[in-house]
């Protein structure tokens, strides 16, 4: 039987991963018994959990007593996925280092007291950011790349990285980094992330909105729908600790694409009606944020270890209908 902790419960992938575990009734093969919910505050909505107990704690996960207070349950699998998004933490210095790198340094430092306290070992699985990597880059990124980060939130991120490889090179816990590739589409409203756009030139036309712009067409990056995001994090707790070796993170795969791609993705599913929606309008801000970013990656060793991408950005926009926009409808 295993309790799992999602810390950033309540964001996006936080909630999708919860849904997961709960239909899924389990994890690398064990029932999952129970499951704590982790955010800042309680969400209007919680998930039925069946035969899981399903439980919700707030707090502020930058707190070191909030940490330990939620490793003294002893959770069997840590999922942290709570932090505060590349634009907001540019914009926000203290607070990016306070959430993304205090907070992270203290929930590792909670699992290892309790470790040397009574040889607690749990799998963490951190979820960090392709904005640990920076300009000047090569086309395509392979595993052997450094990470170069060239923003507050890649920097952030990488910290987290290095903490994860060495608490878990001590024995602390049995850790695991994942590099998500940018989610796309992400459902709701937009976020502060510089790369926000990349979902709503895409999700405001499917709705029949108005969409803006502000980057060139020619803009490559790396995509993964949320339904390939919880893919990689639920796999990620199975995965055989034995097989990372010194690489404790690793790049995620995904589908490289340009905007351009995006949009005749959009047209093929849409129509032009829908592209004829977006309109440019350029943001000197986002373009300096997004031109230190990579466009493609050889991700070799998640590949080998079992993680699977989406097929086409097609396919990304298909699941996205799928997954939510009937939701989207219905509630209207």
């Amino acid at each position: 039987m295993v309790h799992c902790l999602i810390i950033g419960a309540a964001g996006m992938l936080g909630a999708g991963l919860a849904k997961r575990l709960i239909e899924d009734g389990a994890i690398a093969g064990k029932a999952v018994s129970r499951l704590t919910l982790f955010d800042i505050a309680v969400p209007s909505t919680l998930p039925e959990g069946g035969k899981v107990v399903v439980e919700f704690e707030a707090g502020d996960i930058s707190s070191p007593e909030t940490a330990e207070r939620l490793v003294a349950t002893r959770p069997d699998v840590i999922f942290h996925l709570a932090a505060i998004v590349s634009g907001e933490a540019e914009r926000d210095f203290d607070k990016g280092y306070r959430i993304n790198l205090d907070g992270t340094r203290h929930l590792f430092d909670a699992v290892r007291k309790a470790h040397e306290a009574d040889g607690y070992y749990p799998r963490v699985v951190f979820t960090s950011s392709l904005a640990v990597f920076g300009s000047p880059l090569p086309d395509v990124i392979d595993d052997d790349y450094i990470i170069t980060p060239r923003s507050s939130y890649g920097t952030q991120k990488a910290i987290g990285e290095l903490l994860l490889a060495d608490y878990s090179r001590r024995g602390f816990f049995d850790g695991i980094g994942i590099r998500l590739p940018t989610i796309c589409i992400r459902p709701g409203k937009p976020n502060a992330a510089a790369s926000g756009f990349f979902s709503n030139i895409l999700r405001e036309p499917l709705a029949g909105l108005p969409a803006t712009l502000p980057v060139e067409p020619s803009v490559r990056h790396w995509f993964a729908s949320p339904r390939a995001a919880i893919g990689f994090i639920a796999h990620a707790a199975a995965v055989d600790g034995a097989l990372l070796k010194e690489r404790r993170n690793m790049t995620m795969p995904g589908v490289s694409a340009t905007v351009a791609d995006e949009i005749e993705a959009l047209r093929a599913i849409a129509g032009d009606d829908a592209v004829k929606l977006i309109r440019q309008e350029i943001d000197p801000a986002i373009v300096a944020i997004i031109s230190t970013w990579p466009k493609a990656f050889e991700a070799s060793q998640a590949e080998k270890l079992g993680f699977k991408a989406d097929q086409s950005f097609e396919a990304i926009i298909q699941a996205y209908l799928e997954d939510y926009a009937p939701k989207a409808e219905k509630q209207a």
